[in-house]
């Protein structure tokens, strides 16, 4: 956890050059990168004492809105959520444990959808919740079928 470093300066271009200096044109595709990485460790990996997680999504949502891939930045979420929260892919019992595991990373991707989003992650909460997926479903990226049958993309 950082001690207000992070947001002194210009983050922004602090969080880009650190990006360029890994090797990636972007922010998205070092994240894309590291699809199961919590924003926690991108920001970590960027920065440990002078990047937040919050920084990190901030740059995520502007790109995904340029390049019109929000959906897929939505769905690059629940990944990073649901590999945080169920490490061993979609639970099979239903016991109390594992439905406070599955809210928890349901709550967390919802927390992190943008405005635009959310209704469509509502529906898709609820379609997970009315037929779970197989049990051990980890979703490993963006473009895992079940999520883009949940969140078709809708961008052109």
């Amino acid at each position: 956890m950082t001690d207000g470093r992070s947001w002194q300066g210009n983050w922004k271009a602090r969080l880009y050059e650190r990006v360029r200096a890994r090797g990636y044109d972007s922010l998205t595709t070092f994240a894309e990168a590291r699809p199961t990485a919590s924003l926690v460790e991108l920001a970590e990996e960027l920065g440990k004492d002078d990047v937040a997680g919050v920084q990190v999504f901030t740059g995520l949502v502007a790109e995904a809105e340029r390049s019109n891939k929000v959906t897929r930045l939505v769905r690059g979420q629940f990944v990073r959520e649901l590999s945080q929260h169920l490490p061993n892919g979609w639970p099979a019992a239903q016991d109390e444990t594992h439905r406070f595991d599955v809210a928890s990373a349901l709550a967390r991707w919802s927390s992190y959808t943008p405005e635009t989003h959310e209704e469509r992650v509502r529906q898709a909460r609820q379609a997970l919740r009315a037929t779970p997926p197989p049990p051990g479903w980890r979703p490993l990226g963006p473009d895992d079928d079940l999520l883009r049958t949940l969140l078709p993309d809708d961008e052109a």
